[in-house]
């Protein structure tokens, strides 16, 4: 059990070039003391994986209790990773079905010709929505995270070093869908990105009020359904500059196309912003 969100840590997590199709697999074992540690099997790391677990069993190893200490400081040398390629990174969150995929395959799709636009999917399990980000011809990392349900910044770091996304461009990852985990790790991102769809409710910014308020930006999606469902988005963008007075907001469609010029106006911008 994970001492920081509660979610389960004994569990492999799986990083799947889809290019290559060569997948890491990283195990995380909870010692009897309540102390986490994490290590990998990859083409480099296999050779040391019975040493590893010899040493997990005789609990020889020093372990970083600290999780939250840990991600913030991989989360810090993502960012300078980043920042000295010029590649704008973008946290995706939502609640699982609120529209993430759908909508980052329409914005790789309508911009493709302006931005090269890269993308770390994380999930649970299987790599669906990795081969549809795929079949847009954008360059896709899988991270799948088990019965963890979040990414962490020892993950994008992993993940990273797969995709090798180019100088002067932008890395979307699509995180596990979950509105309450998400938002405690930082990931190295420019930018947190909340989704929130008109099927969902129109108070989950002060249902789930830390993710909204730890957001830049919140994104209003399916509104061509609003003549079927009962949302108020009035009251929804009330709450949500009740949580976050600063947070920008969009509506959009990705099936209709209505207000993607605004979020793709403030992709660019905002990648423009870093030159």
């Amino acid at each position: 059990m994970c001492v920081t969100c509660g979610c389960s840590d004994d569990g492999e997590i799986k990083i799947t070039n889809l290019e290559t199709d060569e997948a890491e697999h990283n195990h995380t074992h909870t010692l009897p003391d309540g102390t986490i540690i994490t290590h990998s099997h990859g083409h480099d790391t296999h050779i040391k994986a019975p040493q590893i677990h010899a040493k997990i069993h005789n609990t020889t190893i020093s372990l970083e209790q600290d999780i939250l200490a840990k991600n913030n400081l991989l989360a810090a040398q993502n960012r300078g990773w980043f920042k000295g390629r010029n590649i704008l990174a973008l946290n995706l969150m939502s609640s699982p079905g609120a529209g993430k995929t759908t909508l980052l395959t329409q914005t790789i799709n309508d911009l493709k010709n302006q931005l090269s636009i890269s993308v770390i999917e994380g999930d649970q399990e299987t790599a669906n929505d990795a081969k549809k980000i795929k079949e847009t011809g954008s360059k896709v990392i899988q991270i799948n995270t088990g019965t963890g349900c979040h990414l962490d910044a020892s993950m994008i770091d992993r993940g990273l070093q797969q995709l090798n996304p180019p100088l002067n461009s932008v890395v979307m990852i699509e995180n596990v869908g979950n509105l309450v985990c998400p938002a405690l790790f930082d990931l190295g991102e420019q930018a947190k990105v909340v989704i929130l769809s008109v099927t969902e409710g129109e108070d989950k910014p002060i249902k789930y009020p830390h993710i909204f308020r730890a957001s830049d930006v919140m994104i209003i999606t399916k509104i061509d359904l609003l003549p079927y469902v009962n949302f108020d988005v009035q009251k929804c963008i009330v709450y949500a500059v009740e949580v976050n007075p600063k947070i920008q907001i969009f509506q959009v469609s990705a099936t209709t196309g209505v207000g993607l010029d605004n979020w793709y106006k403030w992709v660019s911008e905002s990648l423009l912003s870093k030159c």
